[in-house]
């Protein structure tokens, strides 16, 4: 199985799981990714040059961050929803009541609006969920697949984790790749009960993650700032939950504290504003997905999963 991005600057077209329908993406900021990752002559000049700018400067990600996180970007918030569509009636506080974009941008959601998926108590096994609002791919057998292609280039297991030997571990895994645009609830959860461990942090750039990108770059994924905890479980072995940065988001935010319990559902931590990638390892045979999950990855398509919807069930 091999996955091949959409062909082309636009569109983008996903698979919404609730729906089962195709839907084309709505791109924030799609004339600057267009400028910045296109095929005309000023993208691959002055485009370029820019891009290397924006996303190697920790400087441009410091002042970004800090000018959304001015009084007056509050102004910004309603057009925002409106222009997205997004259902305001689940944000667990009223529009006017953030106090800046980025205050509106790491929300909350009402409990309800996201219900967890329960274990399958009629067959014994445990359900691991989706952790966060986005658009997937799901790779069951990373070993076995061609694994992730764009171009003809290969995912790089062991450049993801900074560790050949940890790789090496996962290699007949199974890999789940979650990217948030930034229209998404951007907290992200924990998929399994687990002890939470250490966070390990592997700096890097600040690249766009959008399909747009990833055709020109597939390696974006291993040169981004990300971070990355191993979940210890019953049932699933060790789970290897990474946070990537992308343009603008410097901050990966860990609400949790390690070395403790927590139970599917709890919060994990944020990202700060901009577009952000999450990707989740599991040991081999620990996990059967979802058949729908793996139909639209095979399909080439990514499908959009909401915060709490089942992902799989246990193997052991």
């Amino acid at each position: 199985m091999s996955f091949t991005l959409n062909k082309g600057m636009y569109p983008i077209i996903y698979i919404d799981r609730e729906s089962k329908k195709q839907e084309v993406e709505m791109i924030y900021g799609a004339q600057a990714l267009q400028f910045l990752y296109g095929d005309s002559f000023l993208s691959k000049t002055v485009g370029k040059t820019l891009l290397t700018l924006v996303s190697r400067s920790r400087c441009f990600s410091y002042f970004f961050g800090l000018w959304q996180n001015m009084p007056w970007t509050t102004r910004r918030i309603a057009p925002f929803i409106k222009k997205f569509n997004m259902n305001s009636n689940e944000f667990l506080h009223a529009i006017d009541s953030y106090k800046s974009f980025n205050d509106f941008f790491i929300r909350k959601l009402k409990p309800e609006a996201r219900p967890i998926a329960k274990n399958k108590d009629g067959e014994g096994k445990v359900t691991a969920i989706i952790p966060a609002d986005g658009r997937y791919l799901f790779y069951p057998h990373i070993g076995e697949a061609e694994g992730f292609l764009i171009k003809g280039e290969k995912f790089d297991l062991g450049k993801l984790l900074g560790d050949k030997e940890l790789a090496a571990k996962y290699e007949q895994g199974t890999m789940v790749i979650a990217r948030l645009c930034p229209t998404d609830y951007h907290r992200f959860h924990f998929p399994v009960d687990c002890i939470a461990g250490d966070v390990e942090l592997i700096n890097g750039w600040l690249y766009s993650v959008n399909p747009i990108a990833l055709q020109k770059n597939i390696d974006i994924f291993v040169q981004n700032k990300r971070t990355i905890t191993p979940l210890e479980t019953k049932e699933f072995g060790t789970v290897q939950f990474i946070e990537v940065g992308a343009t603008s988001v410097g901050s990966i935010i860990q609400t949790y504290e390690p070395h403790l319990h927590y139970s599917k559902g709890d919060e994990k931590g944020y990202f700060s504003f901009g577009a952000s990638t999450l990707v989740l390892l599991f040991e081999p045979n620990s996990i059967q997905l979802d058949e729908d999950l793996i139909s639209a990855t095979k399909a080439g398509f990514e499908i959009k999963c909401l915060l709490g919807q089942s992902m799989g069930i246990d193997r052991k």
